[in-house]
């Protein structure tokens, strides 16, 4: 179907790619802008799609049982705004907003470290080395940031549906943990996090790096409309979903309150394969697809608008 005249859709891939902009290297993002951009766009993100993690977390908690606890995502919500009303939903967000802010800041910051390192000189990253500069960026935030903030997050989902919740807030609930179980206690499942977080990052970096420099052919320089940016989130998100669910099962296992059944990460993988079965690896898929699709759309928007307000006046050379 063709545009209307005068109508320039965002969806349409410039054909003469020298005439859509300038050529020439493009200027990389200074990392302490990325700190800056990456901060506001998780603190914005985590607000928007909390009660898709929520769910999916529930989900991923619930052990196999005849019958199950939650038929599903519908159900998990249904329960869980009849018990504590839409509230609990929200349950644990202190916990992720504090650490999501940071984060994304570490993400950022530490790819772009890492790509402007990386690109040739007209500033075009690949999509191999986008790769290994995401996969940087993922382990650095899942071991500054990610394990014990998750660690925490887990825990305070988990306590709510207990008989006698025992956290009364974040700080409470921090102040608990580490008294009973020392930092190590927030620092649970950090193996599995690492995974969880390298390859996230790896396959999120790759294929916006990839569809972008598809859709540019290879100019950095030229400029992407924010609703493609959204779209190549998506399809980033997505495929991060479906390559590292069975990952992020093992992670939550591994941070909840029943964590001490498991002796290590392979032991949990273990007895999730020989108690409930391969399809236990994907608990969680449908709500972890929303959420991960919005989340990583958003933040990549939110960040390269950021990105442009910075620009104007955070001059670096």
């Amino acid at each position: 179907m063709s545009a209307r005249p005068g109508f320039a859709s965002p969806f349409h891939r410039p054909r003469c790619l020298a005439a859509a902009a300038p050529s020439g290297r493009a200027k990389p993002t200074h990392p302490g802008k990325a700190v800056v951009a990456g901060g506001v766009a998780g603190g914005i993100e985590i607000c928007v799609t909390y009660p898709t993690e929520y769910v999916k977390t529930q989900l991923q908690l619930a052990e196999k049982a005849n019958p199950p606890k939650f038929r599903g995502v519908t159900d998990c919500v249904k329960q869980t705004v009849n018990s504590h009303g839409v509230r609990g939903l929200y349950r644990g967000l202190s916990s992720l907003l504090y650490g999501s802010i940071p984060k994304a800041a570490v993400r950022f910051g530490m790819f772009e470290f890492l790509s402007n390192k990386m690109r040739d000189e007209n500033g075009k990253l690949d999509s191999t080395k986008g790769f290994f500069c995401g996969l940087g960026a993922g382990v650095a935030e899942a071991v500054l940031v990610v394990c014990p903030m998750e660690t925490i997050k887990v825990k305070f989902i988990h306590d709510q549906t207990s008989a006698n919740p025992k956290y009364k807030g974040f700080f409470h609930g921090v102040r608990e943990i580490i008294r009973v179980q020392g930092i190590k206690g927030t620092y649970q499942g950090l193996t599995a996090t690492v995974l969880k977080q390298g390859s996230n990052q790896a396959i999120r970096f790759f294929v916006m790096t990839l569809l972008k420099n598809w859709y540019t052919g290879g100019d950095p320089s030229i400029y992407i409309n924010p609703l493609i940016i959204g779209t190549f989130g998506v399809l980033a998100g997505a495929a991060s979903v479906f390559g590292n669910t069975p990952i992020d099962v093992i992670k939550t296992r591994m941070q909840g309150l029943e964590a001490h059944k498991y002796k290590s990460t392979w032991d949990c993988t273990v007895k999730i394969m020989k108690h409930e079965g391969p399809k236990a690896f994907y608990k969680g898929t449908v709500p972890r697809l929303g959420r991960v699709c919005l989340d990583v759309a958003l933040v990549f928007i939110i960040y390269e608008e950021v990105v442009k307000v910075l620009n104007i006046f955070w001059k670096t050379d």
